[in-house]
């Protein structure tokens, strides 16, 4: 940490900005841009280049609390509007960010690296969801219930739950934060947003057009800095009735022992460990698509990214040097380059890892076929590689994997290729290729995950329920069972007599 008065812009490429208005670098609390009265700030680097972006306020523990006050008195007003007025600033909100839509994918490429046309796809992906619960606000209907007792009459509501606490990743800093918030917003909650340090300023910028759009001061807080502290806030408080989480599982145990203790409500999108089971009657071309697709968006920082593919022995080699054509045709380098494919990792922890699952997996006899080691473009980027048949008990077929690595196995039966795609304590999303449609209903049902993506990779948006089975999370997020966490169900019994 740094004295805030040290804060600066650093970055060439950020002249490029249409509105400077959207390069926010202190928190938004209580409908401010505060500065923190300990005057403290961060870093943030752009991962291609390691130069600075910015120098963003962090604010401590009653700071925080303060940021919960705020939400704790907008809310009483914010859930007395009608649903329709609460749609039309949600509405306003999504108008404005694909208004931005250029300025938004420039901050979210310097800041987390992804490529210029993947922080589009991601930007449109964003807006989407408060398209969706800008709509979903007018759908909370009542719901009249068939009276057991005589003289009565009988309903169901459901009504907002409170003040939500909402800490977000860095792999997808505007989807993650519009996922959750406009989901609690339309029910009528108010929200205290913790992004990843590394990536606060997409958020700082959703926050600013929030302001534009009409949302009232305290309903939307985003509050950056020391994560320990902020998020220690977010689960002590009991004002604090909900927390939705993305990021590691090992995190989201931690966060949850943390929140027992209010019996908070918990919404979490945790760690994925992802299958793509790749039959011999698909399509060879598509199926190296598909892969392609499913392992490198995002450089493979993505929890649905295919960590583990399986392919039908007797096309194993086909498949491989099929796939390894791809990968080497992969173009690495800064995100701001329009035609490349494959940015940096975030961090030097993250190739630490992808180095030490491949050392590990060629340890124990895996096949380099390409890449395997970090690329010329800078120390945060890495070859796309491919590994042919690590060992069961490698560290790639266990873990999940954040980077641009392709770990391929093969496999002889359907039973057997099932049993081995489950045999993880993960159950986000599965991948199945293949041209036989009893087997693609047969492996919907026997495969132990959230999501099962049948012949293409783009499963997610605002009308389907995100979210994994066992250690891959709780609850879901998008459609109208991503509302459900933030609202409190009420029945109501009236005596018919009087």
């Amino acid at each position: 940490m740094t004295a805030l008065h040290a804060r600066a812009t650093y970055h060439e490429a950020l002249s490029r900005l249409n509105d400077r208005h959207l390069l926010r670098d202190l928190s938004y609390v209580a409908g401010r841009w505060v500065a923190g009265k300990a005057n403290q700030s961060f870093e943030v680097k752009d991962p291609a280049s390691s130069a600075t972006l910015a120098w963003v306020s962090s604010l401590d523990k009653q700071e925080t609390i303060n940021a919960v006050d705020a939400a704790a008195e907008a809310f009483v007003a914010w859930r007395s509007l009608l649903p329709q007025q609460r749609s039309a600033i949600l509405r306003r909100w999504h108008d404005l960010m694909l208004e931005a839509r250029e300025d938004l994918a420039l901050i979210m490429t310097l800041e987390q690296g992804k490529p210029l046309a993947e922080s589009r796809g991601e930007i449109d992906y964003a807006a989407g969801f408060i398209e969706w619960y800008a709509e979903e606000a007018k759908r909370i209907n009542v719901e009249s219930v068939s009276s057991h007792l005589p003289d009565a009459e009988m309903f169901v509501r459901r009504e907002a739950l409170g003040v939500v606490g909402i800490v977000t990743p860095w792999n997808f800093p505007a989807a993650m934060i519009t996922r959750k918030a406009a989901a609690a917003l339309a029910a009528g909650c108010t929200v205290v947003a913790h992004p990843s340090s590394e990536t606060p300023l997409s958020a700082l910028a959703l926050a600013e057009l929030g302001e534009r759009a009409g949302l009232p001061a305290g309903v939307f807080n985003v509050v950056t800095g020391d994560a320990a502290t902020i998020v220690g806030v977010l689960c002590d408080d009991p004002r604090v009735r909900a927390l939705s989480f993305t990021g590691s599982t090992s995190i989201g145990k931690l966060i949850a022992g943390q929140c027992a203790a209010s019996m908070k409500r918990l919404v979490m999108e945790l760690g994925g460990h992802a299958p793509l089971i790749v039959f011999d009657d698909a399509d060879l071309d598509r199926a190296v698509d598909i892969a392609v697709n499913a392992k490198f968006a995002t450089s493979g920082q993505d929890c649905l990214a295919a960590n583990r593919i399986f392919v039908q022995r007797s096309i194993m080699d086909a498949f491989v040097s099929a796939f390894a054509k791809r990968i080497e045709a992969l173009k690495v380098g800064n995100g701001l380059d329009r035609s490349v494919e494959i940015g940096p990792l975030m961090h030097e922890r993250a190739v630490a890892k992808v180095e030490e699952q491949v050392a590990d997996a060629l340890k124990r006899g895996a096949r380099l076929v390409t890449g395997g080691k970090r690329h010329a473009a800078g120390p945060l980027f890495f070859q796309p590689t491919l590994l042919a048949d690590p060992a069961p008990d490698a560290l790639i077929m266990h873990e999940e994997t954040f980077g641009p690595v392709a770990a391929v196995t093969s496999f002889d039966t359907e039973d057997e290729v099932v049993t081995r795609a489950n045999d993880t304590e993960y159950g986000l999303v599965a991948y199945v290729v293949t041209a036989n449609g009893a087997r693609q209903m047969r492996l919907g049902r026997a495969l132990e995950y959230g999501m099962v993506a049948i012949n293409r990779v783009k499963i997610t948006g605002g009308p389907i329920p995100f979210g994994g089975w066992k250690q891959s999370g709780l609850g879901r997020e998008g459609s109208r069972h991503g509302i459900e966490a933030f609202t409190e169900l009420k029945y109501l019994c009236v005596d018919t007599t009087a």
